[in-house]
């Protein structure tokens, strides 16, 4: 890449970041009420996107052949049980894939 090829990357990126963090703010404004399709958006996404997430990388799992997604089982089962218990999102997803890694490298 040359330099200006560089400044133009560099400039789109931080333009596009601007607008996604700033375009919010000057069509909701804080006098103005939400509208009901955001505030649904808000609390169906986050549910529909990690259940994508869940699907998409549980995918390749084979059940028929060796470890039959048991360190995917055990690794969402703890998952979920450190969300129940701590209701903490970044303990939950942390627990969750410390949990994989070690069975995979250790167990499995």
């Amino acid at each position: 890449m040359t330099l200006t090829q560089q400044f133009v990357t560099i400039g789109v990126c931080v333009l596009g970041t601007m607008l996604t963090r700033f375009l919010p703010f000057l069509l909701f404004g804080s006098n103005r009420p939400t509208p009901k399709y955001v505030q649904y958006l808000g609390r169906m996404l986050p549910g529909a996107i990690f259940s994508m997430l869940v699907i998409y990388c549980l995918r390749s799992v084979q059940p028929l052949q060796y470890s039959y997604g048991l360190p995917q089982a055990i690794a969402i089962a703890v998952t979920v049980g450190l969300h129940l218990w701590k209701k903490q999102m970044l303990l939950s997803i942390a627990g969750g894939t410390v949990c994989y890694m070690l069975l995979i490298q250790f167990v499995f």
